[in-house]
């Protein structure tokens, strides 16, 4: 048994105040996301996805950013998967992201979709041939009887693709989350964090408020 009681650590970097929100908060996500990318942190583009069946059992897992705009946040996998599954029975989810060198969290929350399927075929043409075939091999989640198993797929493909231009997998594409609610966590000394969300509202319009730590 571990004990972790004794182990904390103090967060005196930066505050927020609501003075430093913006208009919306996609203007905020990406003032944040930036300044994450520009301090070379590992994957700062990388987010936690969290899904539930329709009667409440949760999962997460960790996928990657990678378009985000006034529509949302878009990422990318298997339709079949235990997600994509999840996805289609209960649309409703959340992403964290979590920057522990800038002290800082976004928690996201809203709708799930799927892209539209030009727009994952465009992706699906930018990626690595060895990700593309990874793609179409792999049959996410689902039970594999050894490790030779995938990699005698992958080979296979390989072999019929031999650059990889493999066609996008109809099982796999992007997905969107559409927000309607962002917090913005700052760490802040003796744990009393800054939380500031923003809601969306009717019209469209969206709400701000604090929250306590």
């Amino acid at each position: 048994m571990i004990d972790l009681t004794d182990r904390r650590k103090d967060y005196t970097q930066n505050g927020l105040e609501e003075s430093g929100l913006t208009k919306t908060p996609f203007e905020l996500f990406d003032q944040w996301l930036r300044i994450a990318l520009e301090s070379n942190l590992p994957e700062p583009y990388a987010m936690t996805l969290a899904t539930a069946t329709p009667d409440g059992a949760a999962s997460a897992r960790i996928v990657l950013l990678r378009q985000a705009d006034q529509r949302g946040l878009v990422f990318f996998t298997n339709y079949l998967s235990r997600k994509g599954r999840e996805i289609c029975e209960n649309p409703r989810g959340s992403l964290l992201f979590y920057w522990p060198e800038l002290e800082r969290q976004v928690r996201i929350e809203g709708l799930i979709a799927r892209i539209t399927p030009s727009e994952s075929d465009d992706y699906h043409r930018l990626r690595p041939p060895n990700s593309r075939i990874g793609a179409a091999a792999s049959e996410q989640s689902e039970i594999l009887p050894n490790r030779k198993a995938l990699e005698d797929r992958v080979a296979e493909l390989f072999a019929k693709f031999p650059n990889g231009e493999i066609p996008r997998p109809e099982h796999w594409g992007g997905y969107r989350l559409c927000p309607e609610y962002f917090e913005f966590w700052q760490g802040r000394t003796s744990r009393l964090h800054d939380r500031l969300f923003y809601q969306l509202g009717p019209g469209g319009i969206w709400e701000t408020g604090r929250l306590a730590p």
